[in-house]
């Protein structure tokens, strides 16, 4: 219950911090400098998965196929977005945001996805659970995904919050959604997370 009533504040700080800044009227410090050669559009659509507080100074980066990244824009804070549309498995639209410290997880991600194929996919990602090369994801840390045939036409976006190895005895949640509140999905892995309805 602690872990769930830290993950709460963090989000609680988050949203005061933003509005504290235009209590203060102080003007926001402009978005970083594009690194040269990187397309503004690029930029712009990767951003369309960030939370507005946090939009201007995240990072943007663009997956290579080695599945090692090119940065776009380095940003001030601690998020990092990027376009996977049309990767394998993925559908034409979609973009995502998280924390930088999950970029060598989401490099595995994409590296097993690029089979092409979700079974052999998920069997991959399984077998590095099991022996102990599965890269964990920040704890506490959100998953911001959103996705579609088109920009106009994206599924309700879905948040996903971070929390390894967690298990609904440790934080007192229900694994499983039946409750219509809060709950652990992948209990116990290092794919456990929060699953928030209507996210």
């Amino acid at each position: 219950m602690k872990c769930m009533t830290l993950i709460v504040l963090m989000a609680v700080a988050v949203s005061i911090s933003g509005l504290a800044q235009g209590r203060r009227g102080a003007p926001p410090p402009p978005p970083p400098p594009l690194e040269p050669g990187a397309s503004p559009a690029d930029v712009d659509k990767a951003l369309f998965a960030a939370p507005a507080p946090l939009r201007d100074q995240a990072t943007v980066i663009k997956w290579k196929s080695d599945f090692t990244y090119d940065t776009l824009r380095k940003g001030t804070n601690n998020l990092v977005c990027y376009d996977r549309s049309g990767f394998p498995l993925q559908p034409p639209f979609a973009v995502q945001c998280t924390s930088l410290g999950n970029l060598p997880r989401e490099a595995q991600n994409l590296r097993a996805e690029a089979t092409g194929d979700r079974a052999k996919s998920e069997t991959m990602l399984k077998a590095m659970e099991a022996d102990g090369t599965r890269v964990k994801p920040e704890y506490g840390s959100v998953w911001y995904h959103f996705s579609g045939p088109d920009k106009d036409h994206i599924s309700p976006h879905h948040i996903t919050i971070a929390v390894p190895g967690a298990t609904g005895a440790s934080l007192g949640l229900p694994e499983n959604g039946r409750g219509g509140g809060v709950w652990i999905m992948n209990a116990g892995t290092t794919t456990a997370h929060l699953m928030i309805p209507g996210q």
